[in-house]
């Protein structure tokens, strides 16, 4: 299977392409920044951009990747994505308001809020696109930091 992977042509060989692009991803890639919730799309820790969408690598399999591209959270900053700008945007907020605790739901975070600037929302339009399950329950900073996106 070929695709785009943060901004690099990738081409992985698997036995299965009905594998979860996220075990490719996490055992294959070593790209480890993508996390393992649920594996049935409620939590979103597992959250990467494809073509730009937000997709949920748990139930997404790795032959559907095929032609695409994929940013995972490792990517966001690279300037060969479509996403560099808007995913810096995305991590500085995070940052400069101390979003993450533990920091396991934080990367499907700033992937869907990435997702969602490149969508044209801005600011409390993309609280509602937040879905995800925080242990932690760092949800009030994440209301700030997305406030200036």
């Amino acid at each position: 299977v070929s695709f785009t992977l943060n901004g690099a042509p990738t081409t992985i060989t698997v036995a299965d392409t009905n594998m979860p692009l996220l075990w490719v991803l996490r055992d294959i890639l070593n790209l480890t920044g993508t996390k393992y919730g649920c594996g049935a799309e409620y939590c979103g820790a597992c959250t990467v951009l494809i073509n730009g969408q937000r997709e949920h690598s748990c139930v997404f399999n790795v032959g559907s990747a095929g032609g695409k591209t994929v940013v995972t959270v490792e990517g966001l900053a690279n300037d060969k994505t479509s996403v560099g700008t808007a995913g810096r945007a995305v991590q500085k907020a995070w940052v400069d308001n101390q979003v993450p605790q533990c920091g396991f739901c934080q990367p499907g975070m700033v992937m869907v809020t990435t997702g969602s600037i490149l969508a044209g929302r801005h600011g409390s339009q993309i609280a509602s696109d937040i879905t995800h399950i925080c242990q932690c329950g760092t949800y009030q900073r994440i209301k700030t930091a997305i406030s200036g996106l």
